[in-house]
């Protein structure tokens, strides 16, 4: 992947990088890529918040992976600022390439031109495979995560 290029996401990936969101068992039973409008109105609020930052990678005119880094500024660890890692996907295709060490060293590196003094990032508890990838990367399972869904 000589030809890499990482950048924002804009409207136009939607279609890409929902298939990649539904591209594995636990994707496919919470995605709907037939139905891009619940999308397109959450890349709208992604879009105007300048704490977020949605991009995809580009090979040979493909995209190929995408992540959403987070910018969460707190008043924990002494005012520190954190970002958080989510949604990071790879296409079937390539993965096993690199590309998912070369997006999660992009967004680390990103985190510390934003100033942040942490980086976090979730992964669903059934995806042992990409929590043995993140430890190879030097992140330590630190927390124990709990969700409401108030739907």
């Amino acid at each position: 992947m000589n030809d890499l290029t990482i950048r924002p996401a804009e409207a136009t990936d939607l279609p890409a990088i929902v298939a990649m969101l539904a591209d594995d068992p636990l994707g496919a039973t919470r995605e709907s890529p037939d139905d891009l409008t619940p999308y397109q109105d959450a890349y709208a609020r992604i879009a105007a918040d300048p704490h977020q930052h949605l991009v995809v990678a580009e090979s040979a005119g493909r995209t190929v992976g995408t992540l959403q880094l987070t910018v969460i500024p707190g008043l924990s660890r002494r005012g520190a600022t954190r970002t958080l890692i989510e949604a990071v996907r790879i296409h079937a295709d390539a993965r096993g390439t690199g590309l998912g060490t070369v997006l999660i060293e992009w967004a680390v590196e990103q985190s510390r031109t934003l100033g942040a003094e942490l980086v976090q990032l979730t992964s669903d508890a059934t995806r042992t495979d990409a929590h043995r990838f993140y430890e190879r990367l030097g992140f330590t399972a630190s927390h124990l995560g709990f969700k409401l869904d108030l739907r």
